[in-house]
């Protein structure tokens, strides 16, 4: 998702009826004495209709921010040192959402801002199903040669693709985006493994593994998706060393974060063929700049961060702030509660 969460209310309707929500940790109500001071919410930086709408479904008041104000929707990835100025000058906030799954733009504010009485809720599940088809979309065009065939201008003779069908798959991260991509490769008979930091089971997945045994894993595997959230400790989780342990016909998906694979690591690997190729919906940096050696790697199918477009996550983003409007003012149900320490 990029720019401003926006998006025109008939298509977003549309969407609606198309997407749902897919959470790892279900959202239990919060003691009574962790729930934030419920009153009046802005909607920020610019207070887009159907966010408004949302926070009125979910019975809450939008109102100018003040020091009356109590609950914040920020809508924009772009503008994190204004959120903290928001917060910096109307301390009473209780309560943020953020606009997106990942909060790594926002991690030196909520380093900055973490205290006592202060709840962060993000998008994290929220725009799992989007995100996760265009992650089977990738693998699958990596498999069936489809970057080659694209740019193609004469017939070819040699026979290449693979399919999808009883493959080995590592998936990295355990979140919605992981759980969805489980039950739509369900009907490949793929064989799944994850990699988190624990190592509790996640249902229809063959193993889980703890993410120190990530290389125990790279070598067997023939598509490696990565669906992790960035934080401090997971910045180039993929280097030079995880490439030398992939086989050299395995393929590589990011759909999470630029910044967890070394891109001059991705780019040798291609070039001299460690791995396979690549299918990447982001990039570090981001946006990959003009001329960038990725964009000549002929193994590299890049989208430019559109797994999730505005058309697909306004309403999924509108029904979350409801669900979270509505446990501000009532229950203490949030969804998507963010840990300031742990970065997501």
């Amino acid at each position: 998702m990029t720019g401003s969460a926006s998006a025109q209310s008939g298509q977003a309707g549309q969407a609606a009826q198309q997407h749902r929500a897919v959470l790892a940790v279900e959202a239990d109500p919060l003691p009574a004495d962790r729930r934030p001071e419920p009153g009046p919410i802005a909607v920020l930086p610019e207070p887009e209709q159907t966010f408004v709408d949302a926070v009125h479904a979910g019975g809450g008041t939008v109102a100018e921010l003040s020091d009356e104000t109590r609950g914040l929707v920020w809508l924009t990835y772009r503008d994190a040192h204004g959120l903290a100025d928001v917060l910096e000058t109307h301390p009473q906030i209780g309560w943020v959402q953020l606009p997106y799954a990942g909060v790594d733009a926002f991690a030196d504010v909520l380093a900055a801002e973490d205290r006592p009485g202060l709840l962060w809720t993000s998008a994290k599940g929220a725009y799992a199903q989007p995100v996760a088809e265009h992650a089977l979309a990738l693998t699958l065009a990596l498999l069936r040669v489809l970057p080659k065939r694209v740019v193609a201008r004469s017939w070819a003779t040699e026979q290449e693709g693979r399919s999808l069908y009883g493959l080995r798959v590592v998936i990295v991260g355990a979140g919605g985006i992981a759980l969805e991509l489980i039950r739509l490769l369900e009907p490949f008979g793929a064989d799944i493994t994850i990699v988190r930091r624990s190592p509790e089971p996640v249902a229809g997945a063959s193993s889980t593994v703890t993410a120190d045994r990530l290389g125990d894993v790279l070598p067997d595997a023939d598509v490696v998706v990565v669906a992790a959230a960035l934080t401090g400790g997971t910045r180039h989780l993929f280097g030079a060393p995880e490439f030398a342990a992939m086989k050299d016909t395995a393929y590589l998906v990011n759909i999470a974060r630029g910044g967890l694979v070394d891109s001059d690591a991705l780019v040798t690997a291609l070039a001299d063929g460690t791995i396979a190729g690549a299918g990447i919906d982001v990039t570090d940096p981001e946006p990959l700049p003009d001329g960038h050696p990725l964009w000549d790697e002929p193994n590299c199918l890049i989208t430019p961060h559109q797994a999730d477009t505005p058309e697909m996550t306004a309403p999924l983003l509108a029904e979350r702030i409801r669900l979270n409007v509505r446990a501000f003012l009532d229950d203490g149900g949030f969804v998507g509660v963010v840990d300031p320490a742990e970065g997501y």
